[in-house]
Order: C-alpha cells, then structure tokens, then sequence
C-alpha cells in the first residue's frame, strides 16, 4: 500500500480536534490552558493524564505515556500509523493522497469506497424498513420477545429486507449503481436464467461491520418457514471474509479497549442482549469456530501493562464445547487469557442477560475458569466410568493436560484431586504415567491392573462374591449405600441383582446393553465360586465404605473444607480398625 503524502498527514494533523479524540475515551475538564481527565492507558483515582488543545499532544504524568492524535489512535484503537491516519481523515473529513499511486491500485480503492458505500446505504435502508415498514411487524415482535430494546437495536443498525424480489436493486440503480457493484458487494446475484434479484428478502438483517464500523456484509435471519436456510450470510468477496469476522467488534471495541477484554458469544442476539444490559466488550463469532484472523483481532486488546483476557461464553452444548477447545488451541502461541463462562445447559446468553441481568452474568464471568480446568473437566465430565478402558482414557487425557500445568501450584493440585475424585483412583496415578497399580496391590496380584480396572474391581467383586453366597449374600448385597459405588452402572447392577437375585439374567431391559453385559459377566463369575465367609463379605463392604470415604476427602481438600477432611479421616480410621479387626478374626 502507497504511503500518505507529508501534505496529507500534516492536513489530518492542523484538522484533528485533539480534545474531541480524546475525549471519546475519558471525561476531560479545562484547567487553565489544558484539559485533565483520568488515564485511559492505567488505572487511577486521581487525574495525571493532560491534554494540550493547541499543540494537539497529550501526556500522562502518572504511566508517562504521550503522543500526538495518531499515537492516540492507534493505542486505543489498536491500529497500525496507516489506519490511525486514515481513520482520523475520514473524520475529519480530509481527503487523503498517496506518493507515487499506481493508477491500478487507486482504481481497486475508489471501486472499494463504492462498495463501502453502497452497502452502508443498505445498512441504512434496511434499518428504516424495520423501523417503519407494515412488513416488518413480525420482525419487530419477534425481536421485543427476545426482550430486544429499539436502542439497541438502532445501535446496532439492526434491520429488516423487503420480502419483493427486486427493492433493493431498483433503489441502488436509481444511485447510480451498476449491476456488478451490487454482486460485488453480495447484495444481489443472478438466477438460473440470468436475471438479477436481492439477495436478502424477508429477513431480519444484521449488518457486519469491520472495527471501524464499515459494512462488509450482513448477517440474515428468516422469518418465515420454507424461505431457504434459517441464516443466511454475506458471500464471500473481497470486502467481506467470514473467517475474520466478529459481530460487534465496532461497538466493542471501545469498551475492550478500556477493560482489556472480550466476551465471546456465538450469535447475534446474544451480543445484543448483553449490551443492553451493560456487558459491552461482547462480541460474536456468528456459530462458526474460532479462526486465527479473529484471534488475532481479539489479542489487540493487551499491552505492556495488560495482558488481554477474552471469555467465552459459548453454548453449553456439545458443539459449543468443541468449539472452545478449538480456540485454545489457536489461543496457546498469542498469549491470551482464554478463559470459560460457565453456561447452564440449553441455556444462551441471550436468556441469561434477560433472566438474571448483568450483575448476574458478571458474577459467572468473575467465575470463569482458566481454558487448562476446562479441558480437564470436560474429559473427567465425558468419562466412561462405567468400563475400565473408559477411566483409564480419560485418566491418560487428564494426565496431559494436567501435565502442562507448572508443578507445585495450587490450580495443578486442584486438578489432580479433581481427576482423582472423579476417577475413583489415587492421587498417584494422576501425578505419574508410570503407574498401574499401588505397590502393595501389585506385589499380591498376578499381574498389575489399570487405573480403570482397580477403580471398577472391588465393586463388581463385591457383586460377584453376594450372587455366589445365597442368603448371605442376598443380604450383604442390599448394605451398601449408592454412594459406596463409584460409577451408576454399578448402582444400577447392584439394584437388578437384588431384585432378581435368584434368577439374575431375567428382566434385563433391553435397551440398556452396558447393564445386560455387567450382570451376565457378574452371573457366570458367580457360578464357578463357592459361597463366600460372611468375614469376606464385611471386608468387602468395609473396602467400599474406605473407598467412599478416600473419594469424599478428595473433594474436602479441593474446597478447602478442612473440618470435613478431619471428621473424614477420623470415620477413614475407624474403618481400618474394623477392617485390621475383622482380618484378625480370620487369620
């Protein structure tokens, strides 16, 4: 890109009213022959920022940051010197040049501006037709259901396409404009037969604006059933790129800017929901995955003196959830704070911000858990606890994630509890890849078991040594407590097997493969075994109660309830002595 000319810069310069810039980012008074404010680069209680209207500089006495209007600009605005100039020209309404133009580039500029400025037309027109228009009443309800203000609305230039096939061609051609500048901008396309139609018909309309507010394109909703796809976007072209869009980043920003950081949501009424309610560093990524571009946009937040922070308050279902494990991806080489909002299931922000308004969301956002806890809850919450291959997976994706977490801190122990706890196995296996089994189970089976397999063991054991043990068993078998299994499947199994005890394998449901395969495995097991000793059968119960208990103290230590985790380890203790009891009356 050509550079400016000295002329233009010095023009944009002699044109800029320094505190009108200013002024957009902090409140400023006139003391004397300067105006005083609080800082926008740090935080602080008392004024040290100054600006000097007549020689159009400003300088902080408190960080020492200062500048001229274009430093301003491109700090605040997070531009580079080219962008800052330009942005302040068109304010100021100073017409640029550039040193030795090449008349091709110029051609492909003025044709940009055209279309810039055919598409802010549409923006305009559609936003009035929803305002005024009999055809838009739906759109209008529809959009106060989602308890959606007019001036929100209006902020964001939310309108509405007319259903007929041909308004918005009729009105741009009356402009001036050809039909190759309204494909070109993606407001109109060709049919079958080779006539041209709008693009946009019978659609609530949100346009998508680039950092510095110009259209690039627009977003679609329908309003009708059988009127095509339920969203509808802008082409690609060579104004509008899907990848490096974020609905909102020209209202955002500003606020982002001040804050040093973004909220992520995935659609455009929950970015418009929570500006209205007052979270306005919210942006939206329109229901597709993160792409470096946009990462790129969010990072310019930080500085020296910040670290750039954006929360993803993302759909809490499935999809959702991939899509934050993509952007952390993405996130690792950029240095940026990525952090979760916790989303109650089938539950958008849009809903959240209406139901519980901003002090309620922000609390979730002051909750929000670095991207390193959610990935390892995400896997420990996916866990297969029912097999022994499907803890031992998940112990091995915990582990390396946990793995990256810089040793001795206090999140590192957090999550290794939470693995543990959750796994049903020690602290150990979470720590060191090397391990299979303790050491003193090792040393007294044939060969090591899993994580998986010792965590599930004692428990379909348990099962196995009632079914074999006829009345005995059919009583030891009802003792257990739910909470004494560590998986449902094993509740579940142990509730069929007490109910038909006699008869094991009848009235399996089928559609419950996991149980039918867990009681036949338990029924055959039985079946080669002699009864077991009622002594067997206690320390069986016994091992189950210590093991709940190990689980309970896990999660005593993870919430810091150090009252709870001594009342446990003394219940912890009571039941080794029963259990060093019982094995004294059978040695």
């Amino acid at each position: 890109m050509a550079l400016f000319t000295k002329d233009t810069i010095e023009r944009v310069r002699d044109a800029v009213d320094m505190v009108q810039v200013v002024g957009e980012k902090t409140d400023l008074r006139r003391v004397g022959s300067r105006w005083t404010g609080l800082c926008p680069f740090h935080d602080e209680r008392t004024p040290s920022f100054s600006v000097n209207a007549e020689e159009k500089l400003y300088y902080c006495f408190g960080c020492g940051e200062g500048g001229d209007a274009f430093k301003f600009v491109q700090q605040t605005e997070a531009l580079d010197f080219q962008e800052a100039v330009e942005l302040l020209a068109e304010r100021s309404g100073v017409r640029v040049e550039r040193e030795e133009d090449d008349p091709k580039a110029e051609q492909r500029r003025r044709r940009r501006e055209r279309l810039l400025t055919l598409l802010d037309r549409a923006a305009r027109f559609y936003a009035t037709y929803l305002r005024e228009s009999a055809e838009a009443a739906p759109a209008r309800k529809y959009l106060a259901s989602r308890g959606l203000s007019e001036d929100v609305l209006s902020e964001f230039r939310v309108g509405y396409s007319p259903s007929a096939w041909d308004r918005m061609i009729l009105g741009a051609r009356e402009s001036g404009y050809s039909e190759e500048e309204l494909i070109a901008a993606g407001l109109a396309q060709r049919g079958r037969g080779g006539g041209l139609y709008d693009r946009f018909r019978g659609r609530i309309m949100f346009p998508l604006a680039d950092s510095r507010g110009r259209v690039l394109g627009f977003g679609a909703r329908q309003m009708g059933e059988g009127r095509g796809p339920k969203y509808l976007n802008t082409s690609e072209n060579d104004l509008y790129h899907k990848g490096r869009q974020l609905f909102g980043i020209d209202v955002a920003r500003k606020e982002a800017m001040k804050t040093a950081r973004f909220v992520v949501v995935e659609g455009y009424t929950d970015v418009l929901a929570l500006h209205q309610v007052g979270i306005r560093e919210a942006v939206a990524i329109m229901g597709t995955a993160m792409t470096q571009e946009q990462l790129a946009e969010l990072a310019k937040i930080g500085d020296s003196n910040r670290r750039g922070a954006v929360f993803l308050a993302l759909d809490a279902d499935r999809a959702g959830r991939d899509a934050m494990l993509r952007a952390a991806r993405l996130a690792e080489d950029r240095g940026i704070d990525l952090r979760v909002v916790d989303m109650p299931e089938g539950t958008d922000p849009a809903d959240l911000a209406n139901q519980e308004g901003s002090a309620a969301f922000t609390q979730r956002m002051d909750r929000a858990v670095p991207m390193i806890e959610f990935q390892v809850r995400r896997v420990l919450a996916d866990a297969d606890l029912d097999t022994p291959s499907g803890r031992d997976q998940a112990l091995a994706e915990a582990r390396k994630l946990i793995a990256v977490v810089p040793e001795r801190t206090a999140t590192r122990d957090a999550l290794v509890r939470e693995a543990a706890d959750r796994l049903d196995v020690p602290v150990d296996y979470v720590i060191s890849p090397s391990l299979t089994a303790p050491a003193r189970l090792a040393e007294a089976l044939p060969q090591q078991l899993s994580a998986g397999e010792l965590a599930l063991r004692a428990e379909r054991e348990f099962l196995t040594r009632c079914i074999s043990s006829g009345g005995l068993g059919r009583d030891y078998l009802s003792r257990p407590a739910d909470d004494q299994f560590s998986s449902d499947l094993l509740r579940r199994a142990r509730d069929h097997l007490v109910s038909h005890f006699d008869d094991p394998v009848v009235g399996l449901p089928e559609d419950d493969p996991a149980l039918g395969a867990l009681v036949n495995d338990v029924a055959s097991a039985a079946q080669e075994r002699p009864p077991t000793e009622e002594s067997v059968l206690r320390m069986s119960i016994l091992q189950l109660e210590q093991r709940r208990i190990d689980r309970e103290i896990r999660r005593a230590s993870q919430e810091g309830d150090h009252a709870r985790q001594s009342e446990l380890a003394a219940a912890g203790q009571r039941v080794l002595d029963e259990l060093g009891s019982v094995m004294g009356q059978t040695a």
